[in-house]
């Protein structure tokens, strides 16, 4: 990476350098933020909460569909104009312009430094040359956890980075790269670290997790002193020990329908992972998936949702779907929606297919025009959403664990949480009621037993008991 030489703009005397940073996209994107604002806070850097107050800048964008590079280029140029140093990493920084050369330079040439996706290293290479480092980090104290985006409570721990699939639709392999798999001793250990400093829930990301250890052909590495193969159902096992020493939840999001998932269903039906898949389906229609270049087909797919059921019962199935993919048809639509019902998905989003900028899908015949794009996807989330509500209605009654999100004035007025059915911010919630027991309360980060009382829309109401 060329960085243009410009002068360090020292900090205030006495006083540490501020930078300011936004995080953009999806949790994965998160997790970069949080190993740089690690690096920084490690360094003695602090945290501007204005651009106008930062001595420099660090934008961290997304750049996988038109709306998320629009936010991201908006967001440099607010962060220009109101403090004119600024870095730029992320998705976006890896993306290709008009003219060939790198999109952010051509629409923001007065940038500092664009790296790519999980840069670390580059973006504080940047940050140096720009406003010099005030601390030692060998001399200076970190949280062991490094420093987190998320509440004290949860937080997105990423076992791997990349993706050996080429679907039609998605470019990011093409900015962040093929798969790599981290060591697992490397992912154990920070998982601990979390769990030790309090986090209740784990959330477990990457760009396709029942992959993880592919790179690597399962290799076996170490953790605490004991032998682990670096696979997903190895992986999973001894993050289910940690989290039961903690009384904590392990979550599993970006699961393909690999038939090797079985395996980590009896981990769930027993309590040690949470029984909750975040499958990213995409379609059903054999048709659609092979213009898609996804793994797997929709029979296939509705046989393992029925398998995952009989050995774990209470399990959660959420998933992500396009509707009006270049060259669908109203019969395969149609398919989409009968999936749907028949596989009971219990939470369901759906875009409808947008043009992204140097991915393949944009070649394929036949493409479906914007209007009934939006049409089709406002056809499947009324489907998507009374399968849903109907799901919801069976929790009525039941006695269910929640962990505590929002709960003022210690839950005397009620409260906010979430059961193992619902991942943060993309799922429903518990609107829990004001406990009938004076002596009852609610703390945020913690777990109460609460009696579902109704279902509304995508939530669940509750009594704390």
């Amino acid at each position: 990476m060329n960085l243009p030489v410009l002068p360090a703009t020292p900090a205030a005397s006495g006083a540490a350098p501020k930078i300011g940073f936004v995080s953009l996209g999806c949790p994965k994107a998160l997790t970069d933020s949080e190993l740089i604002l690690t690096q920084l806070r490690a360094e003695g850097y602090e945290t501007s909460k204005t651009f106008a107050g930062a001595d420099l800048v660090i934008v961290n964008t997304c750049g996988f569909i038109d709306d998320a590079v629009k936010e991201s280029l908006d967001t440099i140029g607010e962060a220009l104009a109101d403090n004119g140093k600024v870095i730029v990493t992320g998705c976006l920084g890896a993306k290709a312009g008009a003219d060939g050369g790198n999109l952010v330079r051509e629409v923001h040439p007065k940038v500092l430094a664009v790296t790519g996706p999980h840069a670390t290293q580059e973006v504080m290479d940047a940050v140096h040359v720009h406003v010099p480092k005030p601390h030692d980090p060998f001399i200076d104290l970190v949280p062991p956890q490094g420093i987190k985006l998320t509440p004290k409570h949860y937080a997105y721990l990423k076992i791997s980075e990349g993706c050996n699939h080429r679907c039609t639709f998605c470019i990011i392999p093409s900015m962040r790269g093929d798969l790599v798999s981290r060591p697992v001793g490397d992912v154990l250990g920070e998982a601990k670290a979390l769990f030790e400093a309090g986090v209740k829930e784990l959330l477990v990301v990457s760009q396709d997790t029942s992959a993880y250890g592919v790179d690597v052909k399962y290799r076996t590495g170490f953790w605490d002193g004991k032998p682990v193969k670096t696979r997903m159902l190895d992986l999973c096992e001894k993050l289910g020990e940690l989290a039961a020493q903690h009384g904590a939840w392990v979550r599993l999001h970006y699961v393909y329908p690999y038939p090797h998932v079985d395996e980590v269903l009896p981990l769930m039906a027993a309590g040690r992972i949470l029984p909750y898949l975040d499958v990213p389906f995409q379609h059903s229609h054999p048709d659609v998936l092979k213009r898609m270049k996804r793994p797997a087909s929709g029979e296939r797919n509705l046989e393992r949702i029925a398998r995952w059921r009989e050995i774990c019962p209470e399990l959660v199935v959420r998933s992500t779907f396009i509707a009006g993919f270049p060259g669908e048809t109203e019969e395969e639509f149609a398919h989409l929606l009968n999936f749907v019902q028949e596989a009971g998905i219990d939470r369901a989003g759906c875009f409808a297919y947008s043009p992204v900028e140097g991915a393949t899908a944009n070649e394929i015949a036949n493409p479906v025009p914007a209007e009934l794009r939006e049409e089709r996807r406002s056809r499947f989330m009324a489907v998507a959403e009374q399968v849903s509500a109907q799901r919801l209605q069976r929790r009525v009654g039941a006695t269910m664990q929640v962990l505590v999100d929002s709960a003022p004035a210690l839950g005397r007025k009620g409260g906010v949480g979430r059961s193992y059915a619902d991942a943060p911010e993309i799922d429903g919630t518990v609107r829990l009621l004001p406990p009938q027991k004076a002596s009852k309360t609610l703390k945020v980060g913690e777990f109460t037993k609460a009696r579902i009382i109704a279902a509304e829309g995508h939530d669940l109401i509750a009594m704390p008991i």
